[in-house]
């Protein structure tokens, strides 16, 4: 029997995944007793949304190609101040996203 979260709880997982938290899919399986492949559907879903969820690697510099590109297309109508907050909140660094900044 496939068992139903509420769309709150899945975003509730998937913001654990992203960065300044990245907790591994492994992990977040521990902790909830959500099945792996559960998350890892979850994750893909998001990502084809273009929303950054980077894999279980937690620096920046690990991330795909994919995960920067949609770091850049959610922040491309953001001014100086709030691409800073917005990194802060993810834990980035800005030159690990844009080199020329």
């Amino acid at each position: 029997m496939q068992k139903s979260y509420s769309k709150e709880y899945k975003e509730s997982l998937i913001k654990k995944m992203m960065p300044p938290n990245a907790v591994s899919v492994p992990q977040l399986c521990k902790e909830t007793g959500v099945s792996d492949v559960t998350l890892y559907k979850w994750r893909k879903e998001y990502r084809n949304r273009g929303i950054a969820v980077p894999g279980d690697n937690s620096k920046a510099d690990d991330w795909t190609a994919e995960d920067k590109l949609a770091v850049v297309i959610e922040t491309a109508g953001l001014n100086s101040a709030q691409l800073s907050e917005y990194c802060r909140s993810k834990g980035l660094f800005l030159p690990v996203l844009f080199p020329c900044v």
